[in-house]
């Protein structure tokens, strides 16, 4: 019955859903605000994103130790950060085309490592539950947001760390001088591609962390395109919130709940065709888009062009 939506239980189950499937967004959509402040567009943030879903995932179920996956996810994240930023940095080639290359070669890889050292999906324990004390107890809303693993807290902690990195350090307004004019960046000695493989680099690791959240937290299991989509949603994410993390937040919040509440469609067999369920979360991205690209806020002046000194 679509009645038995708008129980407490069931609300309460949504929002708790919704705060716990935003964490991945998160993680990947900040990682993805940096890069494209610094004018670098990276749409193969899904194929990071599934390659450090799986070194995360093999090594913890090798070791036991979820920190020790982390670690390898956020490594590999970061290494294929820096490969990107080889790709559209140094050799200027084409963002879109070539973000799509990283994307295609961290499905194929991820699939291929996983059928040579897995085969068949196994369960693992990662990190699990951790409820803050006293807050926990909170009626309802302790229920809600103080009652899930590490990385679910850290994504959101991560929000106002961007915000304060990119509005107030120096680093920050040399990320966002880069990404506005880089000519003028580049006369005050400001190196741009530094910068970009910089931009680059904690975006791949903030992928990583992303793919991670998944394999060893949400899910503990990895599995062919285990990302579903998720990478190319959080770029989707980065122009919705307008480049700004809190906004970018507001973005992953409303994706993951209408995520959770697709999910609890489901569960509860409420007489709605499961496809039309499933696209739920889609249309509404399609929707935010129309939304954002008929805003007044202007994306960054150097996104997606290339930098050559002297131009």
């Amino acid at each position: 019955m679509i009645s038995d939506l708008f129980s407490l239980n069931v609300l309460i189950g949504i929002l708790t859903s919704g705060v716990r499937l935003a964490t991945s967004y998160l993680y990947a959509a900040i990682g993805e605000t940096f890069g494209q402040i610094s004018g670098v567009l990276n749409l193969g943030v899904e194929g990071i994103m599934l390659v450090s879903a799986y070194a995360g995932y093999i090594v913890v179920l090798k070791t036991e130790d979820p920190w020790l996956g982390l670690l390898a996810a956020i490594l590999v994240g970061m290494v294929m950060g820096v490969a990107t930023a080889f790709i559209s940095v140094t050799l200027k080639a084409d963002q879109g085309i070539s973000g799509i290359g990283v994307y295609l070669f961290g499905l194929g890889f991820s699939d291929l490592l996983f059928r040579v050292t897995v085969k068949s999906p196994q369960i693992l324990k990662g990190f699990g539950d951790v409820a803050i004390p006293v807050l926990s107890d909170l009626p309802v809303i302790g229920h809600i947001f103080f009652n899930h693993n590490i990385l679910v807290y850290g994504a959101f902690l991560l929000v106002p760390v961007a915000w304060f990195v990119l509005n107030r350090t120096t680093f920050g307004l040399k990320i966002r001088a880069v990404g506005q004019n880089p000519e003028a960046a580049d006369s005050l000695g400001i190196s741009v591609a530094r910068m970009r493989y910089a931009t680059l680099m904690i975006g791949g690791g903030l992928s990583g962390v992303a793919g991670a959240s998944l394999s060893i937290a949400l899910l503990n299991m990895f599995q062919q395109n285990i990302t579903a989509g998720q990478g190319f949603i959080a770029v989707a994410l980065v122009y919705f919130g307008a480049w700004k993390p809190y906004r970018v937040m507001l973005g992953c919040l409303l994706f993951s709940m209408v995520n959770a509440l697709q999910l609890w469609i489901q569960t509860l067999g409420i007489p709605i065709p499961s496809d039309i369920a499933l696209m739920m979360p889609y249309v509404l991205t399609i929707v935010a888009l129309v939304f954002a690209a008929r805003s007044v806020v202007t994306q960054p002046a150097a996104l997606t062009k290339p930098f050559e000194r002297g131009e």
